[in-house]
C-alpha cells in the first residue's frame, strides 16, 4: 500500500483547508479595513457638525440714500395760554374749544368785588390826599406873604413849603395806586391776543379765579388760543446726520389720521447743540396748515432729504451683540473665522439697525450669533460646503 501523504483525498483536504484559511483571512482583513474607513468618515462627519453653523448677511447701504425718517411733534406756530391777572369769579365766557377768534375778541369776563372795593378806597385816598395838598398849598402861600412883612422866620416858611411838597407827593402816590387798580380792572376782560383757534377752555361760569396761588404758582390756565394756519414741526436728528441736513432742506410729513396724504415742510432752524442724554439735535420745520387738516400736539412721521455722500450701513437687529465691552457685531472672514467688531449705532429702525461706524460694506455679518462667540472661532457658513444630513452607518462584520 502507498503512504498516506500520497493519498489524493488527503491532498484535497489540505488544499481545501488552505483555501478556507485564505478566505477567512481576507474576510477579516476586509472587515478591519472597512471599519477603519468608516471610523475615519465618522470622525470627519462629527468634526464637521461640531462647528456652529451660522447664516451671514451683507450690510445694506440703501438706508441713508433714501432720506432720513424720524418721528416728529406738531405744535401751533403761536400758542398763548390765557391767565387771569385779577382775582374774582367768572361772570361769562364767549368762546368754546374749536371756535375761531379774531385778535382782541372777548373770551371771558370776570366779576371782581374785592378789586372794586379797593378801587373805591383808592379813589377816596386820592381825594383825601388832594384835599390835604390843597390845604398845605394855601398855608404855604400865606406864610410866604407873612414872611415878606418880617413877622415870621425863614425856617417856618421852609417847613410849610416842605409839608406842601410831601402832601403833593402823597397825591401822586394815591393817583398811581388808583391807576394801578384801574389797570387791574381792565384785566377782568380776557381777550384773544391774535387770530387763532381756542384749543382749550379750563373754566366755567361761577368758578373762583385766582390771579396767582398763594404758593407762588402761576394760577390756572383759563383758555389757550393757538394760531394753526401754520404749524411748527420738531424732530430730533441723530448727531451723525446733522451735517447732512442743510438749512432750508425739504421734508415730507405723514400723519396717522391722513395716511394717504403727504405734506411738504421746510427746515427753518436748528438748536445748534447736541442733547447729551439722547445724542440728537433738535430741529424745527414749518408746514402750511391752511386747510386745518394737521392738529397741533399730534405725531407726524417726518422724512428729511439728506445731502449726498451719506453712507450708513444697515444690519438686522438680531446681529447686535451686547456685552460688557459695549455693542458689537460678529463677522466671518474668507477662512470662516469669526472677528468681533465694536460698532456705533446711528439709528434704530426696529428690525434694522443703522450702523454709524465699525463695519464695511463687504463684511459678512453673522445674522444671529450664538452665545459666547468670540474672535478666532471657526464656524461653518450655512449653504456653503454642507456636510451629509445624516451620519454614516458603520459596516457590521
Amino acid at each position: 500500500m502507498s503512504p498516506p501523504e500520497s493519498n489524493p483525498s488527503f491532498r484535497h483536504i489540505r488544499l481545501t483547508a488552505a483555501i478556507a484559511a485564505a478566505i477567512a483571512i481576507g474576510i477579516v482583513a476586509y472587515g478591519v479595513i472597512t471599519r477603519a474607513a468608516e471610523n475615519s468618515r465618522l470622525k470627519d462627519w462629527t468634526e464637521a457638525h461640531a462647528l456652529p453653523t451660522v447664516a451671514v448677511v451683507t450690510p445694506s447701504s440703501a438706508a441713508g440714500s433714501n432720506g432720513l425718517e424720524l418721528p416728529g411733534r406738531l405744535e401751533a406756530y403761536s400758542r398763548a395760554p390765557i391767565y387771569a391777572r385779577a382775582s374774582g369769579y367768572l361772570k361769562s365766557w364767549k368762546y368754546d374749544i374749536g371756535a375761531k377768534v379774531k385778535a382782541g375778541a372777548l373770551l371771558a369776563e370776570l366779576e371782581t368785588p374785592d378789586l372794586d372795593q379797593q378801587l373805591l378806597q383808592g379813589r377816596a385816598d386820592l381825594a383825601s390826599a388832594q384835599a390835604n395838598a390843597d390845604l398845605a398849598q394855601t398855608t404855604a402861600a400865606r406864610w410866604e406873604k407873612v414872611f415878606k412883612s418880617g413877622a415870621v422866620a425863614k425856617q417856618d416858611v421852609d417847613e410849610k413849603l416842605g409839608d406842601l411838597h410831601a402832601k403833593q407827593a402823597l397825591v401822586k402816590s394815591a393817583q398811581a395806586n388808583v391807576e394801578r387798580l384801574i389797570a387791574m380792572k381792565g384785566f377782568t376782560h380776557l381777550s384773544a391776543p391774535f387770530d387763532g383757534v381756542v384749543t382749550a377752555r379750563n373754566t366755567d361760569v361761577g368758578a373762583l379765579i385766582n390771579a396767582g396761588a398763594s404758593t407762588g404758582s402761576a394760577g390756572q390756565e383759563l383758555f389757550v388760543v393757538s394760531d394753526t394756519h401754520k404749524l411748527r414741526v420738531y424732530v430730533n436728528v441723530p448727531q451723525n446726520y446733522v451735517p447732512s441736513v442743510a438749512p432750508g432742506a425739504k421734508a415730507e410729513l405723514r400723519v396717522p389720521e391722513h395716511p394717504d396724504k403727504t405734506y411738504a415742510a421746510t427746515l427753518e432752524s436748528s438748536a445748534q447743540s447736541v442733547n447729551a442724554a439722547s445724542g440728537t439735535t433738535l430741529m424745527q420745520l414749518s408746514v402750511d396748515n391752511a386747510a386745518g387738516e394737521l392738529l397741533p400736539g399730534g405725531y407726524a412721521n417726518v422724512r428729511l432729504d439728506l445731502q449726498k455722500g451719506v453712507a450708513v450701513l444697515g444690519v438686522p437687529a438680531s446681529a447686535l451683540i451686547f456685552d460688557a465691552n459695549g455693542v458689537s457685531v460678529a463677522t466671518v472672514d474668507a477662512g470662516n473665522r469669526v472677528t468681533v467688531k465694536p460698532v456705533s449705532i446711528a439709528r434704530d429702525l426696529g428690525k434694522t439697525i443703522e450702523i454709524g461706524s465699525g463695519i464695511g460694506a463687504d463684511d459678512r455679518v453673522i445674522e444671529n450669533p450664538p452665545d459666547g462667540i468670540a474672535s478666532g472661532a471657526q464656524v461653518r457658513v450655512a449653504g456653503a460646503n454642507e456636510p451629509q444630513s445624516s451620519s454614516p452607518r458603520p459596516t457590521k462584520i
